[in-house]
């Protein structure tokens, strides 16, 4: 059978090249999208399907933890991506120039955490919290200081949870920094060193621009990851104290596992894809509208 069109003739090896794959992201990737948004309007019991239209909206919209939840999410956004980014660009922009095997070992140092289970992490870091037996309580005791209970307090659980997500996970964005300052073209930097550029001007007007594209990839993978947060959240506080440190996904969580409220669950679900396309919408614009 002979195809007529001249563009399919052409292209058809392509197309079934990508076939596996597209047909995997409508099934693992689309199909699941969906049936989240269906479920959103449907009360959830074992087998049985109500429809019930809105009101698992409005009974998150009612519900004060949900807006804690939100508000906490907001806050690790905001805080880890931006520490992310610059502490990210702090870093490589220090020493993608410096010698190969020094630049290897820094991105060894920081890239280690990352190969780290989350679980193990969380573990260790719950450990050296621990106001019964943890390092750092035990220190605070050797130094007759009062016991240090950060996970405990609300004032300082968010701050603990913020570092924890970004020490862990920072070292993935330096190595994509540096990778992307060592494909800068050297042109650029004799040019600068012959106009007498000092290296903060060489760094804001020559990488931090042409880095542009990375940051806004790493942006928008960090958003997405941390909307996700739920690994940290349980195994160190379950939310507490008094839902201080609850997120999206753990209400999530206990609304679909603890509660059996999929309905509620899958709402949930569908607001956090919609703030994450709001969040990354504006950014790939950016990109695109750069290019």
């Amino acid at each position: 059978m002979k195809l007529r069109n001249p563009y399919l003739r052409e292209n058809i090896t392509g197309y079934l090249f990508i076939l596996p794959q597209f047909l995997l992201f409508l099934l693992f990737i689309v199909y699941p999208i969906i049936e989240g948004i269906r479920l959103s309007f449907y009360k959830v019991q074992y087998q049985k399907e109500t429809f019930v239209g809105f009101d698992n909206y409005a009974t998150l919209f009612s519900d004060p933890v949900f807006f804690k939840s939100i508000v906490n999410t907001v806050i690790f956004v905001v805080f880890i991506v931006l520490l992310t980014v610059v502490f990210s660009l702090f870093v490589a922009s220090a020493v993608f120039d410096k010698n190969a095997k020094y630049v290897s070992f820094i991105r060894g140092s920081y890239y280690i955490p990352v190969m780290v289970s989350m679980v193990v992490m969380s573990m260790v870091w719950s450990f050296l919290l621990s106001p019964a037996n943890g390092l750092i309580s035990y220190m605070a005791r050797e130094m007759d200081l009062s016991v240090v209970n950060l996970l405990g307090n609300k004032n300082t659980v968010l701050p603990v949870i913020i570092f924890v997500t970004f020490a862990t996970n920072v070292g993935q964005a330096i190595i994509l920094y540096i990778a992307s300052m060592i494909g800068v073209p050297k042109d650029l930097f004799e040019a600068a060193e012959v106009d007498g550029a000092s290296r903060l001007k060489v760094i804001f007007q020559i990488l931090i621009p042409l880095v542009k594209p990375t940051t806004i990839y790493i942006t928008i993978v960090n958003i997405i990851a941390v909307l996700k947060i739920f690994v940290v959240i349980q195994l160190l506080t379950g939310g507490g104290p008094n839902n201080a440190s609850v997120t999206m996904m753990y209400y999530l969580y206990n609304n679909a596992f603890k509660f059996n409220q999929l309905g509620v669950a899958s709402a949930v679900g569908v607001i956090m894809f919609i703030i994450t396309m709001l969040l990354s919408v504006p950014q790939l614009r950016s990109m695109f509208k750069d290019k």
